[in-house]
């Protein structure tokens, strides 16, 4: 009974295989399923292979060495150039090889890829690794097998430099403090009153009421006024008065913190978008309207002078046309002529083979004839010539 179990293969080579294993029955085997997500495996192993390359310096000892082009992400998960990539893998294998410990020599263009792919799949099984697949699909260059063959080999060649992984150590950020430009910092009272006005309910309890506060400052300013009955002299120095204003001035000023987000901003730049649409529609329009009316206008020219061609050149087509009718009728008897004159040609050729036959018939009876009256007269004068002797 086969016995079903899941298994990852390193590479993950088959959907849903049956592979039988070493102690086991006949017709017992093990089951390896894959996930859905499986497929894409390879396009991971290739981005940790550039990662690893890059580590190895492949880019100074291969790349600029050999004069190739830096590797993407996917080079070896999709199917692009079947001989270039075949090619780039050898020579990353034989290199990683190389930086493994194990010399191997740099495969050339003309060598047998059979013997190249058996050499690269043993020195991947020497490191411990497994290669249970057929090494006919490194062939293609291509393909989940080739990411695996040298994922694995750059691993060892990692560990044959001692490098080792570490922990990620992250950047501590600093918050940078919000700077508000000088310019736009100032603002008077009035504007100040105006974004005061234009603000939500919902966002008046985080703003001051200017409108109630001058009402109780003047409620002050009465009851204080309404007290003093005396005209106040005033004893400071305007000297003095003038340099504590320049002290206390800047730190008067109202900073208001402007915010990208803010929906007024975006209503004020849209605003700001429209009236230069506007603007530049106006002109962009004359100009539009211009070249209507220009390409109207040669339209019309165009086709009035198409119709006076075709007034003009009427006769001429008509008698083309006859002329292309009279073509088509001589050009349907030429070919039955050439039918009949074909038939008629093979029947002389053969008429001249049955004379030839008949001519080289009367030849061979007209020899035969000669030769027989040359017989009987060498036979009468056998004859004569006896009874003269007698």
């Amino acid at each position: 009974m086969a016995v079903a179990t899941a298994v990852v293969s390193p590479v993950g080579v088959e959907d849903t295989v049956l592979r039988p294993r070493g102690g086991d029955a006949a017709g017992e085997g093990v089951y390896v399923e894959r996930g859905p997500g499986a497929a894409y495996h390879m396009f991971v192993v290739m981005e940790d292979l550039v990662e690893k390359l890059k580590l190895l310096r492949y880019e100074e000892e291969i790349l600029r060495r050999n004069n190739l082009k830096p590797l993407s992400r996917h080079y070896f998960a999709l199917p692009t150039n079947p001989g270039e990539q075949f090619y780039m893998f050898c020579t990353l294998a034989a290199w990683l090889i190389s930086k493994a410990g194990c010399p191997f020599e740099q495969p050339q263009e003309y060598d047998d890829p059979n013997a190249t792919i058996s050499n690269i799949l043993s020195e991947l099984r020497s490191f411990g690794r497994s290669a249970d697949f057929p090494p006919s699909k490194l062939k293609s260059g291509h393909g989940e097998h080739v990411c695996y063959v040298l994922d694995c080999l750059a691993e060892e060649a990692l560990k044959y430099v001692g490098f080792s992984w570490k922990r990620p150590v992250y950047p501590v950020e600093e918050l940078e403090e919000e700077t508000v430009a000088e310019d736009d910092a100032e603002l008077t009272v009035n504007k100040v009153e105006e974004e005061i006005v234009e603000e939500e309910t919902d966002n008046e309890e985080n703003f001051i009421d200017l409108n109630v506060l001058k009402a109780q400052t003047y409620r002050l300013d009465m009851n204080e006024s309404a007290k003093q009955e005396d005209i106040l002299e005033s004893t400071t120095d305007a000297a003095e008065w003038n340099l504590e204003v320049e002290r206390v001035l800047p730190q008067l000023k109202v900073t208001i913190r402007t915010d990208n987000k803010d929906w007024r901003i975006h209503v004020d730049q849209m605003h700001q978008h429209k009236s230069e649409i506007e603007s530049s529609l106006k002109e962009t329009k004359g100009f539009l309207d211009k070249l209507h009316n220009e390409i109207s206008r040669t339209l019309e020219k165009i086709s009035s002078r198409e119709k006076y061609i075709n007034n003009q050149l009427e006769h001429l087509v008509q008698e083309y046309r006859a002329a292309q009718a009279q073509l088509s009728e001589a050009r349907e008897r030429y070919q039955q002529g050439n039918g009949g004159v074909t038939e008629r040609t093979r029947i002389l050729s053969e008429i001249t083979e049955e004379l030839e036959k008949v001519k080289q018939e009367m030849e061979e009876k007209g020899s035969s004839m000669t030769d027989g009256a040359a017989y009987s007269l060498e036979k009468k004068k056998k004859g004569s010539d006896t009874a003269h002797q007698k």
